[in-house]
């Protein structure tokens, strides 16, 4: 019976978690009585799973992580046709736009070294996918490979807002992003 509570509780963490993530996007100096209010729940609930702000960031950062990680791992990269990954991982991170911005956007999470850690191991994979796609002229290899994630990163957050809003139909989102982050804006001829 235990293990179901911290199972229930874990559960209820996740979704703490997600609701303060929207609100901090929106409103990032959101206080915790906005994310208990975001969350449907009370103060006094809201610090038995959080002591503080500052903890609360750390759970949000390595939740992030946690969820992206576990989209990610759903996808395999071929390095003889490593075309593919590109336009798999963002078709599968377009609806964790919230997490991927978090963890790019969020000073607060980044000095902590253990988000520091996980997320440079969550970069791994596309930092080494990016190498690949460089290496057959895919992308200019004069680019440093981090700041190709980084543009990957925020047209993935953008294209989200913009799934979200209404602006862009969630079915043609993925090929909008793959086309633009290969192509830029430039007029087809």
């Amino acid at each position: 019976m235990k293990k179901e509570m911290t199972s229930m509780k874990q559960t209820r963490l996740h979704s703490i978690l997600d609701e303060a993530t929207k609100l901090l996007i929106e409103k990032p100096n959101a206080s915790m009585n906005d994310i208990a209010e975001s969350a449907k729940i009370g103060i006094a609930t809201l610090h038995r799973y959080v002591e503080s702000r500052e903890q609360l960031m750390v759970y949000l950062g390595l939740r992030a992580i946690e969820v992206v990680s576990e989209a990610m791992q759903k996808i395999h990269l071929d390095e003889e046709n490593c075309e593919t990954y590109i336009p798999e991982l963002i078709e599968v991170l377009i609806p964790l736009g919230d997490k991927i911005f978090f963890l790019t956007h969020d000073a607060a999470i980044h000095y902590n070294p253990e988000i520091e850690g996980a997320d440079l191991k969550l970069r791994e994979p596309i930092l080494h996918a990016v190498s690949l796609l460089q290496q057959k002229n895919y992308f200019r290899q004069d680019v440093n490979k981090n700041w190709i994630v980084d543009v990957l990163y925020s047209i993935l957050f953008l294209t989200w807002q913009q799934v979200v809003s209404g602006d862009i139909a969630r079915k043609s989102a993925a090929s909008l992003v793959v086309d633009t982050f290969y192509h830029g804006f430039r007029a087809r001829s």
